[in-house]
């Protein structure tokens, strides 16, 4: 990753306040995750142990939308290695993607709750929902950063090297999940796996340092 000096650098308050809004949407998608309660074990007649293995979707669900906010938190400071300034535009775009990674633990839990107990007509739309939310969430970052990279004097000077890779890099990850949406309207199982395996394909570029 290219690193730029932070002279001129004017984007501290707005990297500061969304770092406290990606932090918290984390913190609350752990909270479909629900401990056994005893009572509830004595009222099914179910054991501690199955009621642990019954959790298998909210925490399928939860490692995936860990990891896409988490992806999408990286990549977000990445961006703003390289823009410097914002103008009143970029901060409105900013607060419409913060706006949307807030409302990630709802498709969560929704897919968490429909994956393995609902019928196939709500498991479906569960999908539909979470990987049509991932899709509009990836084509608001991509407007966040074609408008900063249309507007010359937000970024910092000698990187447009940096920029060109980066708009190569996402670029396609729109399409992507609208691939996993599409997929969702004939199986949600294949939406689900697609975005599942986008989860691990952006994790692995950020760690061979290709995010």
């Amino acid at each position: 990753m290219t690193k730029v000096a932070d002279a001129g650098k004017e984007t501290d308050r707005l990297e500061a306040f969304s770092d406290g809004v990606f932090a918290i949407a984390m913190t609350l998608l752990i909270l479909d995750v629900r401990v056994p309660l005893r009572e509830d074990l004595a009222a099914s007649h179910r054991t501690l142990l199955d009621a642990l293995v019954g959790l298998w979707p909210a925490l399928l669900a939860y490692f995936m939308s860990f990891a896409v906010v988490l992806v999408m938190w990286v990549n977000h400071h990445r961006i703003f290695t390289v823009v410097r300034r914002a103008d009143h535009a970029l901060f409105y775009l900013n607060g419409l993607l913060l706006m949307l990674v807030t409302f990630v633990p709802f498709p969560t839990a929704l897919l968490s709750a429909y994956m393995g107990t609902g019928t196939f007509s709500e498991f479906r739309i569960a999908a539909l929902l979470y990987a049509g939310h991932a899709t509009i969430i990836g084509l608001t970052f991509a407007w966040l950063w074609q408008h900063a990279i249309r507007r010359k004097h937000l970024l910092a000077p000698g990187t447009e090297s940096e920029v060109r890779k980066m708009s190569a890099q996402y670029r396609w990850g729109p399409a992507a999940y609208l691939v996993a949406f599409l997929f969702g309207i004939f199986s949600p199982w294949a939406s689900v796996g697609v975005c599942l395996m986008l989860v691990v394909a952006f994790g692995f570029r950020g760690l061979l340092g290709r995010e």
